[in-house]
């Protein structure tokens, strides 16, 4: 799961409309992506992890650039 998170992770912020898409409906952009659809509780765990990840990377975007 933790390959898949992490692809998803890099196409969603490679690429600003998929970002603002997965914002708005999280669960048709990661179905896209993995070309599966998943049940609820799979998919939801999928999309937390993907949502921390982004976070964790903004963060330490940010944090580089202060100390930067």
């Amino acid at each position: 799961m933790k390959e898949k998170v992490d692809e998803i992770v890099k196409k969603v912020q490679s690429d600003p409309t998929m970002l603002a898409n997965f914002q708005k409906n999280p669960v048709k952009v990661v179905e896209g992506i993995i070309g599966v659809d998943l049940p609820d509780d799979q998919i939801n765990s999928i999309i937390d992890a993907v949502k921390a990840k982004i976070n964790i990377d903004n963060i330490g975007s940010s944090i580089k650039g202060l100390l930067g």
